[in-house]
């Protein structure tokens, strides 16, 4: 059975390696855990410092946005966690992040082809781009979902990056691929003419 202490101490880890590791800015970008048993989420609170973040900081609530334990609001973004923790059942972990490669991309809702190997095995192919809603809003989650039925990653449109993944190991590393492949793109097109896998390339 899943251990909700657990669970809190794996979201404060990932939320500060993150951080760390510039995937986020300030206190922007969020990252929770699905306790599917009780249909709780574990998320990061809202515009709270990650460096001064700690175990009792992380909130639970259920889908519909209650709290059921924690002393700050949650993430403004909880909506999004919620929709797709409600849509994709091999979902059980989300990271949102603003790291800057994948969100300059995402801001000029340009998708990033398999220019990699390693998109293949963590992000399914391209990173595709999910359209605008507005930011704390439910369709920020639903736009979403259709592209992370296929995919463990997309980009938001003039917002940033969602990865999933089974677990907060796997959509934090999944999230690390989206920002290594944006960065090497980037890069690519700076200095030539990138070439695409074709083979492995979606018709």
């Amino acid at each position: 059975m899943t251990d909700l202490k657990e669970l809190k101490q794996n979201v404060l880890m990932t939320a500060k390696k993150a951080y760390d590791e510039k995937l986020m800015a300030g206190t922007s970008g969020n990252i929770s855990a699905y306790f599917r048993e009780k249909q709780w989420i574990v998320i990061t609170p809202s515009s709270y410092d990650y460096s001064l973040m700690a175990e009792e900081d992380i909130v639970v609530i259920d889908l519909d946005g209650n709290l059921v334990e924690g002393r700050h609001k949650p993430s403004s973004e909880w909506k999004m966690h919620a929709e797709i923790y409600r849509h994709l059942s091999h979902a059980n972990a989300v990271v949102h992040t603003h790291s800057p490669y994948a969100s300059s991309f995402a801001v000029n809702h340009q998708e990033i082809p398999v220019v990699l190997i390693e998109m293949i095995p963590f992000l399914k192919g391209k990173l595709e781009v999910s359209p605008y809603a507005q930011q704390g809003s439910a369709e920020v989650g639903l736009n979403a979902v259709p592209i992370l039925e296929r995919k463990n990653a997309c980009l938001m449109a003039n917002h940033g990056v969602v990865a999933i993944g089974g677990t907060l190991p796997e959509a934090y590393t999944n999230s690390v691929y989206v920002e290594d492949a944006a960065k090497i793109y980037h890069l690519a097109l700076c200095s030539g003419h990138p070439v695409v896998i074709k083979e492995y390339e979606e018709v």
